[in-house]
């Protein structure tokens, strides 16, 4: 399965468990937004703690513009590899493109070590090392020869 074009970095298996005990522990004794529209508007008050992203969304636009709200609004996001499994994690009986864990409840611990995880996951130099990227690539092109007119 290729990576969605919002995807900005790989979640590792162990650490996705984490992220779902972490949403049920939210729900149960905290506060869990759930879907695309409540978790964007929970970024937007203010009010989400972590964001949780599913890679599976079809179709991916309708989580695409999370990323960049989260960075926007300097909210950790995490990314998950099932709709469902989060939605199960989130207490509801659908499956979930997205979830915002708004009060901690028993799931705090776990969410400061899910957000130290990541932030080494992050993609933060990216722009830098891509461009970095392209002007090597750019050098190690052979430069096309032209004719002169005349």
């Amino acid at each position: 399965m290729s990576k969605p074009f919002y995807v900005r970095f790989e979640t590792p298996r162990e650490l996705m468990e984490k992220i779902y005990e972490a949403v049920r522990l939210a729900r149960d004794g905290g506060k869990v937004r759930k879907g695309a529209n409540e978790t964007t508007k929970a970024v937007e008050r203010g009010q989400a703690k972590l964001v949780i992203i599913a890679k599976d969304v079809d179709p991916p636009e309708i989580v695409a513009h999370l990323p960049l709200l989260c960075e926007e609004r300097k909210t950790p996001y995490v990314y998950v590899d099932s709709k469902s499994k989060l939605g199960e994690a989130a207490g509801i009986e659908v499956a979930a493109s997205a979830a915002a864990i708004i009060e901690y409840g028993k799931s705090k611990s776990l969410v400061d070590e899910i957000v130290s995880a990541t932030s080494s996951l992050r993609v933060g130099a990216a722009p830098a090392e891509e461009k970095a990227a392209e002007e090597t690539e750019a050098k190690e092109k052979p430069k096309r020869k032209t004719k002169k007119s005349g």
